[in-house]
């Protein structure tokens, strides 16, 4: 019995998971998709345009259509959907499976560029076609290496409304899963030309483990400007940055505040819910997501923008907790007309009036309808404001609505906020830094200290006092400090330091290397490291012993790591960009390159690189140990020059030949005594291939790989060379732990 209800519990999914990581079909057949309370309530609220609501709950009833999205900022993107199109959409169209004609994949009308497709393709047909079949593969492969996620429609949407730029500093509040954090590092990237763009992604969870897919998730885009950390979004704490010589608070450009919700958006794929859901859910949920987007406008710089969303229907989720977040703000915050931003996207308007059922039916549409008894459960944020002129000037008609039978998508909810101005308990009662309350008498200036002189202490909850508190509309984001004999001359001082609290596994340190450290010696000199190299962006993963990888983060990352070390928990930031090799040193350098951390690092190498050609990359990644002979000419002549050890091999686009990939390549290789090999993870190696023209699916049976351009090669020869490669590569003659999954927990 224990067994078998710890499977149910590990089985059972919560709303703003699922919608991250859309199916290919529907599952659960025993569950009946009816609940008499679901549509009672949503009839009642007029979320739904009249004549509409037998068409919506036939869309909720039918399986989610599959969605894909190429990543955007890789310079191999328009590569992929080449690909996509010329060899399996194509060929899919024509197919038919049980007399059946298959429907091709379509683009995603409102996503830029055609970089999303969705399909309505099940688990089933993919099974009966070994052309589906390849196409799957297609996608795994892809998804694996970084180069396609795979991502409910809807879930795309917050993302492209913050309008990104590299310069920002974002934050993450309800990061996990991640694939909408994905985007946000797409984004960064835009320009792929620069290795370490301005800006950086903070993306925060509070469940210690789903952190761990968010690390999965982000380390496929192979960014330095990313971080994880482990904490309550609702009391995230505020953090330090040194700017100018000065410790300053870090405040964000952007924020996505995708808050948990009960996901009865969700229900297509999510086929829980239907049993499951009941209004409680909502009610029981609205108090956590507004003290998270009070916490989120409190750390928005002003002029920034916040995007609120859910995967819920459910006003008391969605405009409630706006209209609220809104009264707060007293004129701090606007909503923001996003209807142009999306040109293509159906969606509904927010609505202004909506009503509170409990979950034996009975209806309130105001808080003085409330019995005393019921005020714990039901509190007055979750109605509507009542004053007709403050309504109006919210324009909670802006907030965004998307329908499941509109777009055949998911159920979904989004507002984006504009901060305006100081949140007015910020203004009022702030609290000062540790150097002016420590002072003998208050500093002339403490008139004039607004937020950007706020310092939280380590626990993260900003203070309120006075009229602030003495409603339950204060900022549920802060925790209430009673007033206390540090208020001196009309000015609240900082509370006592708490120790913060760490859960879950515990983070091996994160060391910043000095510029003068040994290790940096040979790296120097063996791969000629131009003088701009930011050393001090290097770290590594111990105090003691030998350093086994090294990894780059962006100057501002290591801004924020080096001044918060003990106020927030950091489970995983930067790009590794070299791992130690045991038989290196004898080379020249203990450090050989890793595939990982090539784009970053590769700018700053100006020596062992190897110009290669379309045929060498194909020789390199479908034999195992070729010998420099395989090689054209010129690559041939360049790597007789170089010595032994790990080497950049570039392929460098021609646009006079536009059959050939046009977009530079860059892997990470070994130089034998007389052969040479890459070193690039399988999934990595497939999607070259690829792009390359050369065909690779495992057979039905997956009994191996096919390669329809060109079989393996050298096969004969390997033997031979196994011995000189032992000798010239030590350790390194299978391909490293470390290219396809780190021994470490980073």
């Amino acid at each position: 019995m224990g067994k078998r209800s710890r499977q149910r519990q590990k089985n059972q999914s919560v709303g703003r998971d699922n919608r991250d990581n859309a199916g290919w079909g529907a599952g659960y057949a025993d569950i009946v998709k009816e609940n008499k309370l679901f549509e009672h309530y949503y009839k009642e609220q007029g979320l739904v345009p009249d004549g509409e609501f037998e068409q919506f709950m036939e869309a909720m009833r039918e399986p989610l259509p599959a969605t894909i999205r190429i990543t955007g900022y890789k310079s191999h993107a328009k590569e992929i959907l080449h690909c996509l199109k010329d060899k399996y959409f194509k060929d899919i169209q024509d197919l038919e499976i049980d007399g059946q004609k298959i429907e091709a994949p379509q683009p995603l009308s409102w996503y830029p560029d055609e970089q999303a497709w969705h399909t309505n393709m099940s688990r089933k047909i993919i099974r009966k076609s070994p052309l589906l079949e390849k196409f799957h593969q297609f996608l795994v492969s892809e998804t694996e290496s970084g180069n396609i996620s795979r991502q409910e429609a809807v879930s795309m949407i917050p993302p492209l409304l913050m309008k990104i730029e590299p310069h920002h500093k974002i934050l993450d509040m309800c990061a996990a899963p991640g694939s909408k954090t994905a985007q946000l590092i797409e984004m960064l990237h835009s320009d792929m030309d620069v290795p370490f763009p301005e800006g950086f992604v903070i993306a925060n969870d509070v469940d210690n483990k789903r952190c761990y897919l968010l690390v999965h998730q982000a380390k496929r885009l192979n960014s330095p400007c990313i971080m994880v950390i482990n904490h309550d979004a609702s009391c995230i704490p505020t953090l330090q940055i040194t700017s100018g010589g000065k410790r300053d608070i870090l405040f964000y450009d952007r924020i996505l505040c995708d808050v948990p919700c009960s996901g009865d958006g969700t229900m297509r794929k999510n086929i829980d819910v239907w049993k499951k859901w009941t209004t409680s859910n909502s009610l029981h949920l609205h108090g956590l997501q507004l003290r998270i987007a009070v916490r989120g406008v409190e750390q928005l710089t002003v002029g920034g923008r916040m995007v609120y969303s859910t995967c819920s229907l459910n006003p008391i989720e969605d405009e409630a907790v706006i209209a609220a977040l809104l009264e707060k703000s007293e004129g701090s915050l606007e909503l923001m007309d996003a209807s142009a931003d999306l040109p293509g996207l159906k969606w509904m308007p927010g609505v202004t009036s909506w009503k509170l059922m409990t979950k034996d039916g009975q209806w309130f549409s105001d808080w003085s309808e409330v019995p005393t008894s019921r005020h714990t459960q039901i509190r007055p944020t979750m109605f509507p404001p009542t004053d007709p002129e403050k309504l109006a000037n919210m324009h909670l008609e802006r907030c965004m609505r998307i329908l499941p039978h509109h777009q055949n998508t998911g159920g979904f909810f989004v507002a984006v906020l504009f901060k305006k101005a100081p949140m007015p308990w910020n203004k009022r009662f702030p609290k000062v830094r540790k150097e002016v309350s420590t002072a003998s008498s208050a500093s002339p200036d403490l008139d004039n200290v607004t937020e950007s002189s706020v310092d939280d202490g380590e626990g993260g909850c900003v203070e309120t006092t006075g009229d602030a508190q003495a409603e339950d509309e204060a900022p549920k984001g802060a925790a209430v400090a009673q007033e206390t004999s540090a208020k001196q001359d009309g000015v609240c001082g900082p509370p006592p330091n708490k120790k913060m609290k760490l859960f879950g596994y515990k983070e091996d340190p994160f060391v910043f290397l000095t510029e003068d450290d040994p290790v940096f010696t040979t790296i120097q000199s063996f791969y000629d490291l131009s003088p701009d190299f930011p050393k001090l962006n290097v770290l590594t993963r111990t105090h003691e012993g030998k350093k086994r990888h090294l990894y780059m983060v962006s100057k501002e990352l290591r801004n924020v790591l080096l001044n918060n070390s003990e106020r927030m928990k950091v489970i995983n930031t930067g790009v590794k960009v070299w791992s130690r090799n045991s038989d290196g040193e004898e080379f020249g350098c203990a450090f050989r390159l890793a595939q990982e951390g090539i784009y970053t690092v590769q700018p700053y190498i100006r020596s062992r690189m190897i110009t290669v050609s379309v045929e060498d990359i194909k020789v390199l990644l479908t034999q195992e140990n070729p010998y420099l002979s395989k090689l054209q000419d010129d690559a041939h002549a360049q790597a007789k020059k170089i010595g032994m050890g790990s080497i950049v091999l570039k392929y460098i686009p021609n646009p006079d030949n536009p059959t050939e990939p046009q977009c530079s390549i860059q892997l990470c290789g070994w130089r034998g005594k007389t052969s040479i090999r890459a070193f690039v993870p399988r999934n990595e190696r497939l999607h070259y291939l690829r792009m390359l023209g050369v065909e690779v699916f495992r057979d039905k049976q997956g009994l191996g790989h096919k390669h329809s351009d060109r079989e393996m090669e050298g096969k004969g020869q390997e033997e031979e060379t196994r011995k000189e490669s032992k000798d010239s590569n030590g350790e390194e003659t299978t391909e490293p732990k470390g290219e396809n999954g780190d021994q470490e927990k980073s």
